[in-house]
């Protein structure tokens, strides 16, 4: 009995060979996308820092406007104001409740925003009495807001002093 082998021919054992990947190209291949990854997450985490501060920026100044519109439609005698608050709200939920001018109830805020660095929805709050470099509230009025993060910015800047 005879066995009989194929002939083989040499570039089709060579293409055979050569159509997976070694170890050492996958390595390499590796290598860079480790690379690259670890050059782009610090971009990305700065990214994220300037829309989490960018959003901050815009929450205290909607807070302020809301507080200033209040200040200035208590100005004008649109609605009674307590004796002492001189025009500006008790808290921040009565420029989400409202108040009542002439038979309407006028909002200032829709909601009270979430602090993007605290995750929380409350703000360190400032009187017309306190001390402006103080982080406690006296509970007359809100004159001013701020954020209770201890953090600091990109620039430098203290997130309570914005």
């Amino acid at each position: 009995m005879q066995i009989f082998f194929p002939k083989v021919d040499g570039a089709r054992l060579k293409r055979n060979r050569a159509s997976g990947f070694t170890l050492i190209e996958l390595i390499v291949a590796t290598a860079i996308i480790v690379i690259l990854t670890s050059m782009v997450l610090p971009l990305a985490r700065l990214n994220i820092q300037r829309e989490r501060e960018r959003e901050l920026r815009y929450d205290l100044w909607m807070m302020r406007d809301a507080i200033d519109r209040y200040k200035d439609a208590a100005d004008r005698g649109a609605f009674q104001i307590k004796v002492g608050t001189e025009g500006y709200p008790a808290d921040l939920d009565t420029l989400v409740s409202g108040v009542d001018v002439g038979g309407k109830k006028v909002r200032f805020l829709r909601k009270i925003p979430v602090d993007p660095m605290t995750g929380k929805a409350e703000w360190g709050m400032r009187s017309m009495q306190d001390d402006p470099t103080s982080d406690s509230w006296g509970g007359q009025s809100v004159f001013d807001v701020f954020t209770k993060s201890e953090g600091t910015a990109l620039d430098g800047t203290k997130y309570k002093e914005w």
